[in-house]
């Protein structure tokens, strides 16, 4: 009889709650539909949201409207295709100053990375140096160049080598320990370990660092084009300040960003091209 009433007991018994399985969250960019759709309305948004600051007579003095800045834009291309003059010049100090630092800081992140010496010798220089704005060297760049456009170059190279430096160095300095062991058990030589193991590794770390170097270079550019120059859209943001052409000052300002937004895809899509492999 008890042995019945167990059994019943075991039989009534509540069962336990089950648990729901809970939804993997989606880290994707989700589909190019999606992305360009919400792109667009960010856009939109922004334009509203920028005709109703501009609008606003507290505002209007030194925030010109959309309207505004377009008949900017105008004028700046039918004298004499200014604009463009200065768009390429820009573009011309940005791409020189930035790649001869960007291939400079390649080979020194690198030896730091891979001989201990090395990095011993230049690590507290290169993180001293990194803590320093390159906008504060500028006096002293523009003593030892003069005002010319070496001194811009030599001022976005500091900007950009200073950069992609320490990112790749930490790249390196993350490398799996593991395919290191790996690849001396399979009697690698420190050539096929450098090509097969470490560059890989640390190539989407190059990548990263180009992509912050070319902010850090549009960054420097500004500053270094409003010193002794009358070409380039630092030069022209800083002519139209003096004048209170804010119309001008926010062409200036977004071009640089639509500039800088251009490099950036440029990067990103080398980058996914490059590192199907990861």
């Amino acid at each position: 009889m008890a042995d019945q009433e167990k059994n019943m007991s075991r039989t009534t018994a509540p069962a336990p709650p089950q648990v729901k399985a809970r939804k993997l969250k989606d880290f994707s960019d989700g589909t190019r539909a999606t992305r360009i759709t919400l792109n667009i309305v960010s856009v939109v948004c922004a334009v509203i949201l920028w005709l109703t600051l501009s609008s606003d007579p507290s505002l209007s003095t030194f925030l010109a409207g959309p309207v505004q800045v377009w008949d900017a834009l105008q004028e700046e291309i039918a004298s004499n295709g200014r604009y463009f003059k200065d768009l390429s010049i820009s573009l011309q100090r940005v791409l020189i100053g930035f790649s001869t630092g960007f291939i400079c800081a390649i080979p020194v992140a690198f030896l730091m990375g891979w001989y201990p010496k090395v990095r011993n010798l230049l690590e507290p220089w290169i993180q001293f140096l990194r803590t320093i704005p390159p906008l504060a060297m500028i006096p002293l760049v523009i003593l030892a160049a003069g005002l010319t456009e070496k001194a811009k170059y030599i001022i976005i190279f500091i900007a950009s080598f200073l950069v992609v430096v320490v990112t790749v160095y930490q790249g390196i300095r993350q490398v799996d320990l593991t395919l290191v062991k790996a690849a001396y058990t399979f009697g690698a030589k420190d050539m096929n370990l450098f090509l097969d193991v470490m560059v890989p590794e640390a190539f989407p770390y190059i990548l990263v660092g180009a992509r912050l170097a070319v902010a850090s270079s549009l960054t420097t550019l500004i500053a270094a084009e409003m010193t002794g120059t009358i070409y380039g859209l630092g030069a022209r943001i800083q002519l139209a300040q003096q004048y209170m052409n804010t119309s001008l000052v926010l062409l200036g300002i977004i071009t640089i960003g639509v500039i800088g937004y251009i490099l950036d895809k440029v990067l990103l899509l080398l980058e996914a091209r490059l590192t199907r492999w990861k």
